[in-house]
């Protein structure tokens, strides 16, 4: 799905092309129609080939996937994803970064943004 958002489109050579280390032609392509058969994608015919394309926005994807994050693996509580986020210790947060997610915390408070 990640090759497929950024693309825009793909066929299954240009989701192999975008893979470091791709599975079979046959391999990509079982995967990408499972994909369809659970709504993730459609695809319609181009020549000989069939290109896939998302059924939902990309922002709507991430919005649900971190849904079923926060409800799995940390019991509904967004605060408690936050945390796990911003403990993780691969980089540091830029001064940037850290203005952003004040912006967003008093945008939060006062109720904007849903």
């Amino acid at each position: 799905m990640d090759v497929i958002y950024r693309l825009g489109r793909a066929a299954v050579g240009d989701v192999m092309r975008q893979l470091p280390d791709p599975p079979t032609y046959s391999g990509v392509r079982a995967m990408l129609r499972y994909l369809e058969r659970k709504g993730h994608l459609r695809h319609r015919r181009d020549g000989a080939r069939y290109v896939y394309e998302p059924t939902v926005p990309h922002r709507e994807a991430q919005r649900s996937a971190l849904k079923h994050v926060v409800h799995t693996f940390f019991r509904g509580s967004r605060p408690g994803a936050v945390a796990a986020l911003l403990e993780l210790p691969e980089k540091e947060l830029s001064d940037a970064d850290l203005d952003r997610l004040r912006d967003l915390v008093r945008r939060a408070q006062r109720g904007e943004g849903k």
